[in-house]
């Protein structure tokens, strides 16, 4: 009984982390949305209001 239980939670472990590793892939990077009138700054990570 012991390896049953063994091999159960193996299984059960090894399929959480095929299916994180699924769900996540094919996404490089989140966009960002700023309000009107202002822009993505990727170097503070923050939005900046364009003037001009």
């Amino acid at each position: 009984m012991t390896f049953k239980t063994l091999m159960t939670a193996a299984a059960l472990t090894l399929a959480s982390t095929v299916s994180t590793f699924a769900a996540c892939s094919g996404y490089s990077h989140q966009a960002m949305t700023c309000a009107e009138g202002s822009v993505y700054d990727p170097e503070t990570n923050t939005c900046t209001v364009v003037s001009g």
